[in-house]
């Protein structure tokens, strides 16, 4: 089993006025956005903690850290890049992943594609690869109440001969 490893991530970010709604890498029109150091794409946050965990390397506030100036507002497709950098040192690759954003509003579907086209790229893997549902939270917590959003993911990533 040495040549396959699952992560896990879990990520939550508040809604604010005055930020751009960033997810997955893509911008979705919306009267708020995320809050965060960087520019607080939450499902990126999320895949990023899953890819570094399936290899036991820490969290992406360790490689990240919210201290570190060079991050302020970042574009987190940066930093999953850079960690996905780490995933290929080590000598794996990306098997597949699986994405949920928790999200009351706005509606995401529209969107779903061009976010998947965008981690996919990023990861240098087809986009079969690359499952990201959206849902609500059927108006239940802080999701519900349209104070944040919140993102999950698991990947596989496998051992590269």
């Amino acid at each position: 089993m040495k040549n396959i490893r699952i992560g896990y991530g879990y990520d939550v970010h508040k809604l604010v006025s005055g930020r751009k709604l960033i997810l997955g890498g893509v911008e979705i029109p919306h009267i708020m956005g995320l809050e965060g150091h960087s520019d607080a794409d939450v499902l990126l946050h999320t895949i990023t903690d899953a890819m570094l965990g399936a290899l036991a390397l820490g969290d992406i506030g360790t490689h990240f850290p919210d201290t570190d100036l060079k991050y302020k507002n970042v574009d987190s497709r940066i930093l999953l890049r850079k960690a996905y950098g780490l995933v290929k040192e080590k000598n794996y690759e990306l098997g597949n992943l699986d994405a949920t954003i928790v999200a009351q509003e706005p509606k995401l579907k529209p969107y779903i594609l061009q976010i998947r086209e965008t981690i996919a790229l990023d990861l240098n893997t087809d986009i079969e690869n690359v499952s990201v549902k959206a849902t609500t939270s059927e108006w239940l917590g802080f999701e519900g109440r349209k104070e944040g959003v919140s993102s999950s993911a698991v990947v596989l990533l496998t051992k590269i001969d």
